[in-house]
């Protein structure tokens, strides 16, 4: 690439031409409005070119505002989504620093058999999602950390033998987060059978 074609291609470039354009029209429009007014003689600032550059700098300060509000406008809009987004990404790592408190894996599966009794099936299949996040951790074949995402999760499960009951329970953890999935019975069956699927391999 040339110097003089970078010089037409760098930003400094444009806003000299943009500058070059505004001026020309700035002329334009102060020579039609003279035009229109034959016998009425302009002030003699009116082609002045400090004028000229007060002008520029009043376009220029008029069109940040103007881009500068646009900008606040879209993150008002936006705002709820990121906060939304925020909290649900901070209850992910909440749950997920509750397994830190090394509950066994029979304990998350008997509390997931208490709300299941209670009809809390919402619970109960977190409480399957967390014990096969302890049984893996337990197994060491996947660390359990609190900053790790169900997404990361997902991709080092695929190098087990058989990860389809593994996703069901992290898809259906994702929806319950993300999606307001609603829970039934026939819902924790599928979670059941899928983590019965994992301790039949595991023995």
């Amino acid at each position: 690439m040339s110097e003089n074609s970078f010089e037409k291609d760098s930003l400094g470039w444009q806003f000299h031409k943009l500058q070059q354009k505004f001026g020309e029209w700035w002329e334009v429009q102060t020579s039609q409005t003279a035009a229109k007014l034959p016998g009425v003689d302009l002030p003699y600032w009116w082609d002045n070119p400090i004028i000229l550059m007060i002008a520029k700098a009043m376009a220029w300060l008029l069109f940040a505002f103007l881009l500068s509000w646009v900008a606040i406008q879209i993150i008002r809009l936006l705002n709820p989504y990121i906060y939304s987004l925020r909290n649900k990404i901070n209850l992910t790592t909440k749950i997920r620093t509750e397994s830190q408190l090394e509950l066994s894996v029979t304990a998350w599966l008997n509390q997931s058999q208490k709300y299941q009794e209670i009809g809390n099936y919402r619970e109960a299949c977190r409480c399957l999602y967390m014990a096969m996040l302890q049984g893996l951790h337990d197994r060491g074949i996947i660390c359990d950390q609190p900053s790790r995402t169900d997404g990361e999760y997902l991709e080092l499960i695929q190098q087990l033998s058989q990860p389809k009951p593994y996703q069901k329970l992290f898809i259906t953890h994702q929806q319950l987060l993300f999606g307001n999935l609603e829970v039934s019975a026939a819902v924790f069956a599928e979670c059941q059978q899928a983590y019965q699927q994992i301790t039949d391999e595991k023995n």
